[in-house]
C-alpha cells in the first residue's frame, strides 16, 4: 500500500510537471530575466525634427540609450559608429529605438541636430537625437541611466559637462535592465545586442504601475 502511495505521488509530482512546462515553455515567465538596475523618470525633450520626446515615448519600445554631442572629436564617432551596428541589427523592429541625448544643448540646438542626423544618414523614427535644458539632460544620464555619477551634481550646472562612452538599455516598461555597457569593449557591446534580443521577446504593458515611470493620462 505505501509502495502505490508512493508511485501515485511521482506520478502526480510528474504530471504537474509537464503541465507547468507546457504552460510556462516558451513565455516570459519560463526565462530567468536581467536584473532592473533603475527607471525612467519623467522627462520632456526635443527631437532633431524639433518634436516632443518625453519617457511615454518610450513605452512599449525597447531603448538603447547614449550621450554624445556633435561638436566632440573624440570617442563620439567612434560611440555612434558602434551604435550603428547595434542599429543595423535592429532597425527593422518595430519596438526598437535609439535614444542619444546631447552632453552641449547650448550648442546642440534642435537645427544643429537635423544637420548631425541627416550626416549620419539615420532614420529620426528609430533612432531620435535629444536636447532640452542641461541641467534636466544631466539628471536624467544620473538618476534614469546611470551613465555619470549622481555626486558630479554638486558642482554648478555651467561647470558640469558629461563625457560618458557607456551605453544603457531599457525596456518596455521603463526599467533600465542588465548592466551598464561600455561603447567602447568589444565584448561589451555582443553583450547589449544579446541583452536587446532578450528584452523586445518580452511582452510590455506595465503602464501605470506604482513607481511612476508611466501613466495612463494621455
Amino acid at each position: 500500500m505505501k509502495k502505490k502511495l508512493i508511485g501515485y505521488s511521482l506520478f502526480f509530482v510528474a504530471l504537474i510537471a509537464v503541465f507547468l512546462y507546457f504552460v510556462f515553455a516558451g513565455t516570459d515567465n519560463w526565462k530567468k530575466k536581467s536584473a532592473v538596475i533603475s527607471y525612467v523618470k519623467p522627462f520632456a525633450f526635443k527631437t532633431q525634427d524639433g518634436l516632443p520626446f518625453t519617457e511615454k515615448d518610450m513605452l512599449g519600445k525597447v531603448s538603447v540609450v547614449e550621450y554624445f554631442f556633435t561638436t566632440c572629436k573624440g570617442i563620439c564617432p567612434r560611440l555612434n559608429s558602434n551604435m550603428r551596428t547595434v542599429y543595423d541589427v535592429f532597425k527593422n523592429e518595430p519596438d526598437f529605438q535609439v535614444v542619444a541625448h546631447t552632453c552641449d544643448p547650448d550648442r546642440d540646438s534642435v537645427t544643429r541636430l537635423k544637420e548631425y542626423a541627416d550626416s549620419l544618414k539615420i532614420n529620426s523614427r528609430n533612432w531620435v537625437l535629444l536636447t532640452g535644458r542641461k541641467d534636466s539632460l544631466y539628471q536624467a544620464a544620473r538618476t534614469s541611466y546611470l551613465l555619470d555619477d549622481p555626486k558630479n551634481n554638486v558642482e554648478k550646472i555651467e561647470d558640469q559637462f558629461i563625457h560618458t562612452q557607456f551605453f544603457a538599455v531599457v525596456d518596455k516598461n521603463g526599467q533600465v535592465r542588465g548592466q551598464i555597457f561600455d561603447g567602447l569593449k568589444k565584448e561589451d557591446l555582443i553583450k547589449l545586442k544579446e541583452e536587446v534580443a532578450s528584452l523586445l521577446k518580452e511582452k510590455g504593458g506595465n503602464a501605470g504601475f506604482a513607481n511612476g515611470i508611466f501613466n495612463n493620462n494621455p
